[in-house]
């Protein structure tokens, strides 16, 4: 007779307060809270979650797009959600917030080394006229299906968005 496999254990996730956690959210007071994800379904989904402050409301816009690679999916979300941001609230600064650590990483070098050093990534940002935005912002990793709140959110729109 075959062993029966353990169930795994239900993991709760108890979600902030605010929009992040008790131990990030000093670091980023005075800041647009900006949160990005992805997700493929049927479709891929973009979701931008943006909190003007940790107490206001998330203002959430979503995407629908065709499927491609996870990883430049997650950038198209980054990307999708500078555009957000600045749109809305055009010239304050932001604090951007991916799950996706290929994406956090590869803005934060074109941040540091320019866009010269990757073409595919220049032609984006030029397409977007997201120059200035990204230079101005922080850009973030955490750690996915972490308890923030607009990590949380984020998922889940953009799941939704998938569909």
């Amino acid at each position: 007779m075959p062993k029966r496999r353990k169930k795994k254990p239900v993991r709760l996730i108890h979600p902030s307060e605010g929009p992040l956690s008790a131990r990030l959210a000093p670091l980023h007071a005075g800041r647009v809270l900006v949160f990005s994800d992805a997700s493929q379904k049927r479709h891929g989904g973009l979701a931008a979650v943006l909190f003007e402050t940790p107490e206001s409301e998330a203002l959430v816009k979503v995407r629908t797009v065709g499927i491609t690679g996870s990883n430049e999916l997650e950038l198209q979300a980054t990307l999708f959600a500078l555009e957000q941001a600045k749109a809305l609230f055009p010239g304050r600064p932001l604090s951007l917030f991916s799950d996706n650590q290929d994406a956090a990483t590869r803005l934060n070098r074109a941040k540091t080394l320019g866009l010269a050093q990757d073409p595919e990534l220049r032609q984006f940002i030029a397409d977007i006229d997201l120059g200035n935005t990204l230079t101005e912002a922080t850009i973030c990793w955490i750690k996915g299906h972490s308890i923030c709140r607009g990590n949380i959110l984020a998922d889940l729109h953009a799941a939704n968005a998938a569909n």
